[in-house]
């Protein structure tokens, strides 16, 4: 006899997407799932850099947002019967996560991929060197300074303001990952996740709305702004997590260390933005010094 588990597993369409899911990325090694996320996320920033002369920056995010939070909440059905200090930590994940998309998008409508994802990496990289005695840790934070500088030396087409949009995006992150481990601790599966985005959503659509209107309507815009969600959103959180389940934070982090370069690389390819050559030597600095901070991290942690 089929027990009530099995029955609901077998009726409920959010268990079938997401084993399927699994079943399929079960296929692929950690390590392939890890890059694939990254390299999905930056294919998704080089396609909403294409759609912001129609709607803007604003609008692009709103559209990200919005469709992200619609499939997830689809996805996870989350239920708002939450105690209050679960909400709290929602509405403090979701408000960031929204200024964090909103700041980054208006950093890339002023300067390259690679240099906006490089300084938006800053901010990961100082809180995983925060309170850190290790010397070798000075060093890696020494070495991401010197990235800056040379990103400020070598400015090229680098717009000051765009590099401020790019900084406070990273503060934002710093922020958000925090709250992401918070929000692990006081929620369950997906369902923070998903209330989190429809938070993000609600802050982010207004300002998309007063600054596209109705274009954020045209057909095409919808459709281009579901891609934008699944590729920078859907795609890469659901790989990230299927990799968790099998390598450790530790190497996981340092994979992700790799984001800045594929981003360089993507905004070479896709969008045609050629970096000078102290640019693309900023981009590696950070991309060393993030993986030596997360390499000298405890195994456990």
């Amino acid at each position: 006899m089929m027990n009530v588990d099995t029955a609901e597993r077998g009726t409920s369409p959010r268990f079938s997407l997401t084993a399927s899911a699994g079943r399929g990325f079960g296929a692929l090694p950690p390590t392939a799932l890890v890059m694939l996320g990254i390299v999905s996320v930056q294919v998704g920033s080089a396609l909403a850099k294409h759609l912001f002369s129609a709607v803007g920056s604003f609008g692009t995010v709103a559209l990200r947002l919005f469709f992200a939070a619609a499939v997830l909440v689809a996805l996870w059905r989350p239920s708002p019967r939450m105690p209050r200090r679960a909400w709290t930590v929602v509405l403090g994940y979701g408000v960031v996560l929204g200024l964090m998309n909103l700041c980054f998008y208006l950093s890339l409508a002023r300067i390259p991929l690679g240099i906006a994802v490089t300084t938006e990496f800053l901010g990961p990289l100082v809180v995983a060197l925060a309170g850190s005695r290790r010397w070798p840790d000075a060093f890696w934070a020494l070495l991401a300074a010197g990235g800056v500088v040379l990103l400020m030396e070598g400015r090229g087409d680098l717009d000051l303001v765009g590099f401020l949009f790019a900084l406070a995006a990273g503060t934002c992150w710093g922020l958000y990952i925090l709250l992401g481990a918070a929000l692990g601790r006081h929620t369950s599966e997906g369902n923070g996740l998903a209330l989190g985005m429809a938070v993000a959503a609600l802050v982010a659509v207004p300002f998309g709305v007063a600054d596209s209107g109705t274009a954020l309507l045209q057909p095409w815009i919808l459709l281009a702004g579901l891609g934008v969600a699944l590729l920078s959103s859907v795609i890469p959180y659901s790989l990230d997590l299927e990799a968790l389940r099998r390598m450790p934070p530790r190497v996981f982090g340092i994979l992700m260390s790799l984001e800045p370069a594929m981003a360089a690389l993507i905004g070479l390819v896709v969008l045609r933005e050629s970096l000078l050559w102290s640019q693309w030597l900023a981009v590696l600095c950070v991309v060393a010094a993030s993986a030596g901070a997360t390499r000298g991290t405890r195994p456990d942690a």
